[in-house]
């Protein structure tokens, strides 16, 4: 078929490398993206990523607040697209834009389906401890990430990976798909997959309160957790009342009563967990800037068999 009539929609940086690829496999002849929001310290109102690439690219952009009410289908009818690209646009789409293109609305989406369907894959992925992850190229329907699939790439996770080293990796990753893939599909040679009814596991969006940890958890989780929610919501407790941020830990052997303070000196400062220990090893305590979890110790005596942490 000649170049097809693209639209594309995308919010975040992790969609960013998806529009690239599109610009070079067809026309984009809209883009639709998530309103502008404050952003930072300042509240500086700040167009997404995705919005000031279809800009340089002199392609109009669309940010409705709703997508069923006034129908924004009409919107998109006029640009008659042959598909529509779906990265991390985050929203749902209604049954009329899915069933307006002739070739459907396809999806880039970080995670091995259907493990991990929902809004937060990388991290969950981290989180429960998976040694790969990778990006699935489907078909959408009405479901949460239900659709057929057309074609995955997988990653390793490494040990010391965090969802902010994984993001671009895996954003990546979503734009090598799609050159690799979307022109068989819309040519008809790729067929659509239906998932399989097993393996199947969520990914909700993070809460802040993720990031709280619960030393009654292993270590292992912790530590993964941590990485998982690196760079938002981070890990923390507190310590004496006051916020105290984890930025690097390291999993031991320990034992004693979960929260209790194992060692505290030169090595970090070693915390029983429910199953191991966690040495903390950077922190930040509330107000300060990252340290050495040895070097806030020479100023802060925490005895041993004590439970300073608040729960």
């Amino acid at each position: 078929m000649s170049r097809p009539r693209i639209v594309f929609m995308g919010t975040p940086d992790f969609a960013v490398a998806s529009l690239e690829a599109c610009f070079d496999l067809g026309d984009v002849v809209a883009v639709v993206t998530q309103p502008d929001k404050p952003k930072g310290r300042g509240n500086t109102v700040t167009a997404p990523p995705v919005k000031e690439l279809a800009l340089s690219r002199g392609v109009p952009v669309f940010q409705p607040a709703k997508l069923r009410t006034p129908p924004f289908v009409e919107e998109l009818r006029h640009f008659q697209p042959d598909v529509c690209v779906v990265t991390a646009y985050g929203r749902i789409l209604p049954k009329d834009i899915l069933a307006l293109p002739p070739k459907g609305c396809v999806n880039v989406h970080g995670s091995l389906l259907p493990r991990f369907r929902g809004a937060a894959p990388i991290q969950w992925s981290i989180a429960h401890g998976d040694s790969e992850t990778g990006v699935s190229l489907m078909v959408m329907d009405e479901g949460l990430d239900t659709g057929p699939v057309l074609a995955m790439k997988r990653m390793p996770i490494g040990p010391e990976d965090t969802s902010a080293t994984m993001y671009p990796k895996l954003a990546a990753l979503g734009g090598e798909v799609l050159r690799e893939f979307l022109p068989a599909y819309l040519s008809g040679a790729l067929k659509p997959v239906p998932q399989p009814s097993e393996g199947m596991v969520l990914a909700p969006i993070i809460e802040k309160d993720e990031g709280k940890l619960d030393f009654t958890r292993s270590a292992v989780a912790l530590e993964r957790r941590l990485r998982a929610f690196t760079p938002w919501p981070g890990a923390f407790t507190t310590l004496g009342g006051k916020l105290m941020k984890v930025h690097r830990v390291r999993v031991a052997e320990g034992r004693g009563a979960p929260g209790s303070v194992l060692s505290a000196g030169t090595e970090g400062l070693e915390v029983a967990c429910g199953e191991g220990s966690l040495v903390l090893l950077d922190i930040q305590p509330e107000g300060k800037r990252v340290m050495k979890a040895a070097d806030f110790l020479m100023g802060h005596k925490l005895a041993v068999g004590s439970q300073p942490f608040g729960t």
